[in-house]
């Protein structure tokens, strides 16, 4: 079984253009008007674009600045990488500079949606329990 190290560390940089972000959501969230969506992370559903802080730039970097906030396309960024800074756990991964769709100053909520398809299959798990003898 594989573990999930976290790595004490005094300091990070990111180097040349690279972009590394913290904070990215992948849990349960809720819509502006407080409707709970179930975590959605690995399933068809779960194909959407995701909000995360820029936490470190490279010295070539002109684009964003530590601090702002991305909507990096979905997929486009690296598996998470845990680290300890200042007794605060912190989970970095590296984003594709060129799939950025937004910046801003301020953080945003995560209320986007999907159009992907939903396939046959996982309509039990959408339905709920109570549902599960829908038919489609």
């Amino acid at each position: 079984m594989a573990s999930i190290n976290t790595y004490k560390i005094n300091s990070i940089k990111a180097l040349h253009d690279n972009i590394l972000v913290k904070d990215m959501q992948f849990g349960e969230r809720f819509t502006s008007n407080g409707i709970l969506l179930p975590g959605d992370d690995k399933t068809s559903t779960g194909i959407r674009p995701r909000w995360a802080e820029v936490y470190a730039i490279g010295n070539k970097q002109t684009d964003v600045k530590v601090g702002q906030y991305v909507l990096v396309s979905h997929g486009r960024w690296t598996r998470g990488i845990k680290i300890e800074v200042d007794s605060e756990d912190i989970t970095l991964r590296r984003i594709d500079n060129n799939d950025i769709l937004l910046v801003s100053d301020e953080m945003q909520s995560d209320d986007t949606f999907t159009d992907a398809v939903v396939v046959t299959s996982d309509k039990n798990k959408i339905y709920g329990s109570m549902h599960n003898s829908h038919n489609a």
